[in-house]
């Protein structure tokens, strides 16, 4: 197994904490902290109250999402670990990492584009809705989500070398059983 790059070894990992932020915002708001949001909205959202389910299940499938990009930099990336039923210790297809994490960046991207173009016609004035957050609260709401911006593009980046480190580990194997020297830098 060839050692990912140092850049990509970062890029998951950051691609792991995108959406944090925003999930740590969104439980703030369904356990009931004050983050802006009109009373009377929270109140008939029954927030906090059984309302909270979902914006507590949503950081946590969100963050559970992101955490996989590390698997992109991790052994476990290339071989499941063997407490894991079924497909435990076997390696894992390069293809059965790259589709899924290749569709998450595209869709995780024309995601970050909507919002971003929706924060700015939020923050503008162009798009207003009484019930949500206004001033400050409202910048800081958006400030959480400013990471999820870039989610998509580090997952893709992160996937790339995925991509590469995999193919260029294929590639070596007829070099190595034919008796050629093949070197193990790390790119």
């Amino acid at each position: 197994m060839k050692t990912p790059p140092r850049w990509a070894v970062w890029t998951a990992h950051a691609a792991a904490l995108a959406p944090a932020p925003a999930g740590l915002w969104r439980i703030a708001m369904a356990t009931g902290i004050p983050v802006g949001f009109d009373q009377e909205w929270l109140d008939r959202a029954d927030i906090p109250g059984k309302g909270s389910v979902w914006p507590i299940l949503l950081s946590l499938v969100a963050e559970g999402c992101a955490l996989l990009a590390l698997g992109l930099v991790r052994p476990w990336g290339e071989r499941a670990p063997r407490w894991i039923p079924f497909i435990g210790g076997r390696t894992v297809r390069p293809y059965a990492a790259i589709v899924p994490a290749a569709t998450a960046s595209v869709l995780l991207t024309a995601f970050g584009v909507a919002f971003a173009l929706k924060i700015v016609r939020v923050l503008g004035g162009a798009d207003a809705d009484p019930n949500f957050p206004e001033g400050t609260a409202a910048v800081v709401m958006s400030l959480t989500y400013v990471p999820m911006l870039v989610w998509g593009p580090l997952l893709a980046l992160a996937t790339l070398a995925y991509h590469r480190r995999r193919a260029a580990v294929r590639a070596e194997v007829p070099l190595r059983r034919s008796g050629v020297r093949v070197n193990q830098s790390s790119g």
